[in-house]
């Protein structure tokens, strides 16, 4: 093995080692924030993920970067990008008050599925049938999961699907961001929206923390949310996303195990059925684009590309 492909390798490695470390901050910190909606509101947690995730990037990044930390050329699809962050966390901090853990983060995963559906509506990409095989067997594993008509079914169910399609046209958004604006700019405005936009709402809603360890669990909401979209934009350094993206699906593992330990939450035999079938399609979805823009650059390198 020559050294430049044991380098690659490596990078890939340690690519990986990042994405799976950054899935187990989150999973604690929607551990914490579901732990806090049975005595805070949910607003008043969703504030506090934003304005400690704002905090922390400023301090971590602020002293490196200064102004270019703030400066923007494309101010609207920032504000927007940051708007639609927020739903999305709101709905998912609803899901979690109202469903077991791994139930709500499985649904959550349905916005890969979606991103290729608006993708195609909104952006005229084309899909081969395979993917749209994919994406409908992902619609299944979710209908697996709810089962809708059955006593199982509520309401709350659909507060993480709200969640992914909040999710997954903020990635659209995103991909507009993609090669203009510096990821860290884009995850500081991230923070910044959210803190902003919910600040008004914070006196109607505010408790303070009951305990020292409420006050920690607030905390580390926001310090692990932040740390970890951190290390996923370092994780992108060493390979692509499409390459990574199938080990993001480990969190299911992680949010199942945390669920069962910390609230006695399994999911019964239907849900782990439905999240399988999610995950088989969200990574033949991630690894089928690999194999595309694999082939894009083969083609580009050809003599007749």
């Amino acid at each position: 093995m020559s050294s430049t492909t044991s380098t690659v390798h490596a990078d890939v490695s340690r690519g990986i080692l990042m994405v799976m470390t950054a899935v187990i901050f989150f999973s604690v910190g929607d551990l914490s924030a579901k732990y806090l909606t049975r005595f805070y509101p949910i607003p008043l947690i969703v504030w506090a993920r934003f304005s400690i995730h704002l905090l922390l990037v400023v301090a971590l990044l602020g002293p490196r970067y200064g102004r270019r930390l703030v400066r923007t050329t494309r101010p609207g699809t920032q504000i927007l990008r940051g708007v639609l962050l927020l739903l999305g966390s709101l709905f998912f901090v609803a899901a979690l008050k109202f469903m077991p853990l791994a139930e709500a983060t499985a649904i959550a995963y349905l916005a890969p599925l979606l991103v290729t559906l608006m993708s195609v509506v909104f952006l005229k990409e084309k899909v081969e049938p395979a993917r749209w095989v994919a994406v409908f067997c992902g619609f299944i594993g979710v209908l697996v999961i709810i089962r809708p008509g059955s006593g199982v079914f509520t309401w709350a169910a659909l507060l993480p699907v709200a969640n992914a399609t909040s999710f997954a046209t903020y990635q659209l958004v995103t991909r507009r961001l993609a090669g203009v604006e510096s990821p860290y700019t884009s995850i500081f405005y991230a923070g910044l929206v959210g803190t902003v936009l919910f600040a008004p709402v914070v006196p109607g809603v505010w408790t303070p923390p009951q305990s020292l360890e409420h006050a920690a669990l607030f905390a580390a909401i926001g310090l692990l949310g932040a740390l970890g979209h951190l290390i996923l934009i370092k994780a992108y350094d060493h390979a692509p996303a499409s390459r990574l993206a199938p080990f993001s699906y480990s969190q299911l593992i992680w949010v199942a195990l945390i669920g069962f330990i910390a609230f006695g939450d399994f999911p019964d035999g239907w849900s782990l059925c439905g999240i399988a079938i999610l995950i088989a399609s969200g990574v033949y979805i991630a690894t089928r684009q690999r194999r595309l823009a694999r082939l894009d650059d083969t083609s580009a390198g050809s003599p007749t590309g």
